[in-house]
């Protein structure tokens, strides 16, 4: 039988010998004053003409695994080529081709870096969610200074990172967050900020376009005042939400509204699609309830296995006709997709965002891989904490003190969270383990387990009765 695209692809990245070569091309090159794989990628494009004969001999081989990889998802090297002139993408595969060095070709894939870094840069608050994972609105903890921030984000920079989401808390709240994204911006990042949009007026959006940020993230949780103030502990902020979504989209800002989808607001969800639909935002993400910080009081509101799979096949119809992005933290859609659509769809929806690639949505949902927690993103506390995910209060490194690159390679609770074949049953036996593999921050939050099953899938509905007692 002739190999695919994808399995050439395969063995030549795992071939002892590729390996090699890839893990010397991350290497700073002194002549050329930049990372070498950087330096061969620039080759590549056409964006440098000149270089030293290593970086050459690098750009042979970038060229070649540009072109088993991209052979193996459907794209050609033109559209690679116009794709990667973007400082972003060009770094986004910086990322990927690190990750083949360190990791090879994995199930679910892992890159040489995270792709997106959440920094709760503040637990203060105007808010009192009845979710908040930080327990939002307290002063006794220590928070980086604006210096220390820095050295955090040039870190992050050079380590690899393309995303950068401030997050908290209130992010704006914070005295120097124009300077700190405008430090990052000018480090090449890609500057995010989660709000609850109440302090967006048309000043501070100006201002914050001005600092680099180019994506807001803003709260709804309810298509009627009544569900959105109660769940965010504050009457009288529904209409100052919409108004700073508004100011977000005039000002042409990416705007995704984020609604935490519970039993307060699941009646509501499709009208929330709706009115972010005649708001003109660019995505609606439906994210997961975890049972952490103030989480742990509203257990009882989590969705149901059977409500959550029903929402997950609603979303995904609502996608299908909708003039907007529908993505969801819940790593099971993916599976919902396949599961309706069959290996023919060429949609995937994620958390990141919903590819269209003809044919190929399998390769690239078991690439993709579902919970991305200590794989795709890591977050960061105000005091430089570093944890698998925001949602994830488990302490594994710290921003000012670890070595980064040690950390990701080396860190006994990112190998196992990176394998799914560790997870316990039915999570770990499931055939779309590799594509979805369960919330881990869900199983960490209701068990103390991140290895444990996903208590919101249907697969797990066992799992789900044990935590009665938490209710």
């Amino acid at each position: 039988m002739k190999a695919s695209t994808l399995q050439l692809f395969e063995h030549f990245v795992n071939f002892p010998f590729t390996r090699g070569i890839l893990k010397k091309m991350v290497n700073y090159c002194d002549k050329d004053n930049g990372n070498r794989l950087e330096v061969a990628l620039e080759l590549f494009l056409g964006i440098r003409k000149y270089a030293c004969l290593e970086c050459r001999l690098a750009e042979r081989s970038i060229s070649k695994l540009i072109e088993l990889g991209g052979g193996s998802f459907g794209v050609n090297e033109e559209e690679i080529k116009y794709r990667f002139m973007d400082v972003y993408w060009r770094k986004g595969l910086i990322n990927v081709i690190k990750g083949l060095a360190y990791f090879g070709v994995t199930k679910p894939f892992t890159p040489g870096a995270p792709f997106q870094v959440v920094w709760n840069i503040t637990y203060r608050c105007n808010l009192r969610c009845k979710h908040c994972y930080a327990e939002a609105g307290t002063s006794d903890y220590y928070e980086l200074s604006t210096e220390e921030a820095k050295i955090g984000i040039k870190k992050l920079a050079e380590w690899g990172i393309v995303i950068l989401a401030f997050s908290g808390g209130e992010p704006l709240i914070r005295k120097d967050i124009l300077e700190l994204s405008k430090y990052a911006k000018d480090n090449n990042l890609y500057v995010a900020i989660a709000t609850n949009g109440i302090l967006l007026t048309k000043e501070k959006c100006e201002e914050l376009k001005k600092a680099g940020v180019e994506y807001l993230q803003i709260s709804l949780d309810g298509a009627k005042a009544s569900t959105h103030d109660g769940f965010r502990g504050l009457q009288g902020i529904f209409n100052k939400t919409i108004e700073g979504i508004k100011n977000a989209v005039d000002e042409g800002f990416f705007v995704n509204v984020a609604t935490t989808v519970t039993n307060y607001n699941l009646s509501e969800v499709v009208e929330i699609i709706d009115l972010c639909e005649s708001l003109g935002v660019n995505w609606f993400m439906m994210y997961n309830f975890v049972p952490t910080g103030r989480g742990k009081d509203i257990v009882e509101k989590d969705l149901k296995p059977e409500e959550r799979e029903e929402l997950l096949k609603k979303l995904w119809n609502k996608l299908k006709s909708c003039k907007i992005s529908v993505l969801s933290t819940a790593p099971q859609f993916a599976r919902i997709a396949l599961q309706t659509e069959g290996i023919g769809c060429n949609i995937i929806p994620t958390h990141f965002y919903n590819s269209e690639l003809h044919g190929q949505l399998r390769s690239l949902s078991d690439f993709i891989g579902g919970c991305g927690a200590g794989r795709f993103y890591i977050a960061i506390n105000p005091n430089g904490d570093i944890t698998p995910c925001v949602y994830f209060p488990l302490v594994i490194g710290n921003i000012l003190t670890s070595n980064l690159e040690e950390l990701w390679i080396e860190s006994k609770e990112l190998k196992e969270l990176r394998n799914r074949d560790l997870l316990k049953p039915n999570c770990g036996n499931c055939n779309y383990r590799y594509v979805c593999g369960g919330c881990r921050a869900r199983a960490y939050g209701y068990f103390e387990d991140y290895l444990a099953p996903d208590p919101g899938c249907l697969l797990n509905r066992h799992a789900y009765d044990k935590i009665g007692d938490l209710a």
